[in-house]
């Protein structure tokens, strides 16, 4: 059985996406299978796009993060959670941890091409060395 579940525009273009199934449908919204798990809209929402940003609702780092991708030339896709959603992301993280042990998921956390970059430290550390444009054209997320 497919649902429709809410997204909602803001003005900083960051979209939020309600995993769980709302009470009334909104004018733009998304077909998800209600019967698909969290962490599977997860892994299947980070297949979909080369660059994508969760967050919680209220970190403002992903705009950081977000304007220094458009600075680049790059429009990534940002996706808040709640806290009950953020607790989704380690389960749906495991097989991108080596190690075993626990996973501690970063908020905002990037994934660039399906592969997790980590937080906002990290991505400032892969433009600083110079392999950030690089990774971002591989994953067909720029054209140079």
């Amino acid at each position: 059985m497919m649902q429709e579940l809410s997204l909602e525009c803001f003005s900083n273009d960051v979209v939020r996406l309600d995993l769980t199934p709302p009470s009334q449908t909104s004018p733009i919204s998304l077909s998800i299978d209600e019967e698909e798990s969290s962490e599977a809209k997860i892994r299947r929402l980070i297949s979909e796009h080369p660059v994508i940003i969760f967050s919680r609702s209220s970190c403002c780092m992903s705009h950081v993060m977000k304007r220094l991708l458009t600075t680049i030339g790059v429009v990534p896709t940002v996706i808040e959670l709640d806290d009950h959603e953020v607790s989704s992301l380690p389960m749906a993280l495991e097989e991108e941890f080596s190690g075993g042990g626990s996973v501690v998921v970063p908020s905002p956390a990037i994934f660039i091409g399906r592969e997790c970059v980590g937080g906002f430290e990290s991505l400032v550390a892969l433009h600083l060395s110079g392999h950030l444009v690089p990774k971002l054209v591989q994953v067909g997320a720029l054209w140079v």
